[in-house]
């Protein structure tokens, strides 16, 4: 886990879910991400027993030049994000990430709520990258603001914990940082 660096401005979404808590701010040792992957729970079907968290963790890939020096996760969260397999890294040698927009299922009253389900960044040469995710779920939200003179460096997630025989989400919301280049 990387320690705190300074940051130019942060990057949020007003979309993202209701439950859980902020986790640590984390970031990139140095340089910029430009590459992610997602943990994700597939869907686990109909029925009492099934419930589904879709989206669980997010993993930047941070770089120094073109060589991967650092996976960002949020570590002391694994508790909380135990579902889901991680997906395959989608990473951009020579681009940043620069922008988010987060895909969120609103409260489903009695019915499973999954909360986060997809995320996209917007690359440093304008082109869209998504997660590759199965579930249906959610809808994307509006873009989060672009970081300027910099790109993202780092990030904060809100997570809430397992809820026994309850309804869990795991991930609810993300912020980015954005750092100078």
């Amino acid at each position: 886990m990387a320690q705190a660096r300074q940051y130019s401005s942060s990057l949020t979404v007003p979309n993202g879910g209701n439950w859980g808590d902020w986790g640590k701010a984390e970031f990139c040792p140095t340089g910029h991400a430009n590459g992610f992957s997602l943990k994700v729970e597939p869907a686990q079907g109909s029925g009492v027993e099934r419930d589904d968290t879709a989206l669980n963790s997010i993993l930047l890939y941070c770089t120094d030049g073109l060589q991967v020096i650092h996976q960002q996760t949020r570590e002391d969260q694994d508790q909380y994000c135990r579902w889901g397999q991680w997906r395959v890294m989608l990473w951009h040698p020579s681009l940043y990430l620069t922008t988010f927009s987060l895909n969120v299922e609103s409260p489903q009253d009695l019915a499973d709520d999954t909360a986060a389900n997809n995320i996209r960044f917007r690359l440093s040469d304008g082109r869209v990258q998504e997660g590759k995710v199965d579930s249906v779920w959610g809808t994307f939200g509006p873009w989060s603001d672009q970081c300027h003179s910099g790109a993202i460096c780092g990030l904060q997630t809100k997570v809430e914990p397992p809820q026994d025989r309850g309804d869990n989400t795991a991930l609810n919301d993300v912020r980015f940082f954005c750092c100078s280049l």
